[in-house]
């Protein structure tokens, strides 16, 4: 996921500077959402993990 928000953020900075302002604006607003979702994702497992870690030792 972190992927293609990276993919989104470059198309849209390419976009942004050809000249296509309204086009590259939503691939950067698809990318901070993509990232957004990544930060919540990585976050909601690494407490998972950590708990399930304190369980087993």
């Amino acid at each position: 996921m972190l992927r293609w928000a990276l993919i989104c953020l470059v198309i849209g900075l390419v976009l942004a500077v050809l000249g296509f302002g309204g086009i590259g604006g939503a691939f950067i607003e698809v990318a901070k959402i993509l990232f957004y979702i990544f930060l919540v994702l990585f976050l909601v497992f690494l407490v998972l993990g950590i708990a399930a870690g304190r369980r087993i030792t």
